[in-house]
């Protein structure tokens, strides 16, 4: 495994936000398991280790924000587990930038940090959380989380919640992973919590 200091990188026309490795999951799918980075253009995403709020936000200050349609805090790791940078770094880029703010998430930031986290996300746009399956029986087998049953009443918990404070929740599933029917319920659930459902390709 190759380490770095990879807290920024590219996808298409945004810009991702890598905080930290740490996750209470261990889904079968993850990216992680493939290789040390998303994209061949990418370095190593395993940070040798989390970066300090003043260090996002010098290599933000490096960066032409301009140029990009969305910042995305998203990497080899949960965003909610490093919360502290992610919050103020979040703070930072709506006080000084005009550029939308995106969470991908599992879902289950308020089990991590021991606490309603959700009004505290008022800098942010979108809250993308991973779905992964509208059984709980599939969700716990395939992404594994150190939860065990009560992660995925959690996890939709959290979505409701966000709905107060973000005004864009979307849960997803990823393509391949799931059954069609699995999908079509998965559709009903977002729908049923007023939330988008989105089916996204692996990487």
């Amino acid at each position: 495994m190759k380490k770095a200091m990879t807290i920024l990188y590219k996808v298409g026309s945004n810009l991702y936000i890598n905080l930290t490795n740490r996750c209470p999951c261990a889904c079968t799918f993850c990216i992680r398991n493939e290789g040390d980075c998303v994209y061949e253009e990418t370095e190593s995403l395993w940070l040798e280790r989390e970066p300090t709020f003043e260090e996002v936000k010098t290599e933000l200050q490096k960066q032409n924000l301009s140029l990009y349609n969305e910042i995305v805090f998203c990497g080899y790791g949960e965003p909610t587990c490093a919360l502290d940078v992610l919050l103020q770094t979040a703070a930072f880029i709506k006080e000084n930038y005009n550029i939308p703010l995106r969470i991908n998430t599992n879902g289950l930031g308020n089990l991590i940090n021991g606490k309603d986290i959700c009004s505290l996300l008022v800098n942010i746009d979108t809250v993308s959380i991973s779905l992964n399956s509208s059984a709980p029986a599939i969700y716990e087998q395939r992404v594994r989380p150190k939860y065990g049953s009560s992660a995925y009443k959690a996890m939709l918990d959290f979505a409701k919640e966000c709905k107060n404070f973000v005004p864009n929740v979307v849960m997803s599933t990823v393509r391949t992973t799931i059954t069609k029917e699995d999908e079509e319920e998965c559709a009903k659930l977002c729908a049923s919590l007023g939330v988008s459902y989105r089916i996204r390709e692996l990487a």
